[in-house]
C-alpha cells in the first residue's frame, strides 16, 4: 500500500480524497494551481499527515497521483515528473467549461485515452469519476461492511489498476474494474453508474438548483460491486460530454 498519496488538484473531489486518506493513515501532499500558500486551510484542518506543495512536488513525491483538476487543464500537468507514476484520472469532459474536444466529441478518444497520450509514461487509471465529492466520503466503509459501495476502475495497465484497487481498499471502497480505458466513457456523466447512481431518491419538486443542492449534501445511497457492474454493462455511448453542474470546480 502506497504511504503518499499525490493530489494534484485540491477542489471538492481532493479534498474528500484528503480526508480519507489522512483518516487511513496515508501522508497526503496537496496541490493546486494557485499556490501551496492557498492551501493552508486544509492542511491545518486536516493534520499532520498533510502538506501543501507544487503540483511537479506532489508528483515527484506521490506514490500514486490523483490528478483532479478541470480537464481543459490537462496539457498543464508535469509530464517528466509524473513519468513511470500510477495516476488515478478523476477528470471528466464538460465542454460549456472545458470548450470543444474534437477527438472527445468523435468518440477517438475517451477523456482517459486523452490523458494517458499526454502522459505516455505514464499509467493511468480512470477512477473517482463518476461520484459527487460529498458522497465519495460519506459512503466510504470498511472492509467487509454489508453496506460498502464500490467504484468502477479502467486503465491499460493490470499492475497500475491493481494499484488503484488496494487504494480504493484502504479508502473505504470496494472496485469494479471495467476494462481499458477505451472503455471508461461507461463512467462518464449521464451514463447510468455517474453520479445519481450514489445519491437515493431525490425528494419531489425540486428546481434544478435546489436539486443540485440536494445532491451535494445528501449522505448519499450505497451501491454494491454487483450493482455497479450492472449499471456499467447496460450503459450506451451518447454524446460525448455531460452539463457541468451549477457551483462545481471549475
Amino acid at each position: 500500500m502506497p504511504l503518499t498519496l499525490g493530489l494534484i488538484g485540491s477542489g471538492a473531489i481532493g479534498t474528500s480524497l484528503a480526508r480519507l486518506a489522512v483518516a487511513a493513515g496515508l501522508d497526503v501532499l496537496l496541490s493546486n494551481s494557485r499556490g501551496p500558500e492557498t492551501l493552508a486551510d486544509l492542511v491545518a484542518d486536516l493534520g499532520g499527515h498533510a502538506r501543501a506543495v507544487t503540483p511537479a512536488e506532489a508528483a515527484r513525491s506521490g506514490d500514486l497521483v490523483v490528478v483532479t483538476i478541470p480537464l481543459k487543464a490537462y496539457d498543464q500537468l508535469p509530464v517528466d515528473a509524473l513519468a513511470h507514476k500510477t495516476v488515478l484520472d478523476t477528470m471528466n469532459y464538460y465542454p460549456q467549461r472545458d470548450g470543444r474536444m474534437a477527438e472527445l466529441d468523435e468518440d477517438e478518444l475517451t477523456s482517459g485515452g486523452l490523458l494517458q497520450r499526454h502522459l505516455a509514461r505514464s499509467r493511468v487509471v480512470k477512477v473517482f469519476n463518476n461520484i459527487g465529492a460529498h458522497q465519495l466520503f460519506t459512503l466510504a466503509r470498511p472492509t467487509g461492511a454489508p453496506d460498502r459501495s464500490a467504484l468502477p476502475i479502467a486503465g491499460d495497465d493490470a499492475p497500475a489498476k491493481e494499484e488503484a484497487v488496494r487504494l480504493l481498499d484502504t479508502l473505504g471502497y470496494d472496485a469494479v474494474d471495467i476494462g481499458p480505458l477505451t472503455e471508461s466513457w461507461r463512467t462518464d456523466p449521464g451514463t447510468p453508474v455517474a453520479g445519481p447512481a450514489y445519491l437515493g431518491e431525490a425528494p419531489a419538486g425540486l428546481t434544478p438548483q435546489e436539486w443540485f443542492h440536494w445532491a451535494s449534501t445528501t449522505t448519499g445511497n450505497p451501491l454494491p460491486a454487483e450493482r455497479v457492474l450492472e449499471l456499467t454493462k447496460t450503459a450506451v455511448r451518447g454524446p460525448a460530454g455531460g452539463v457541468f453542474p451549477p457551483g462545481a470546480d471549475g
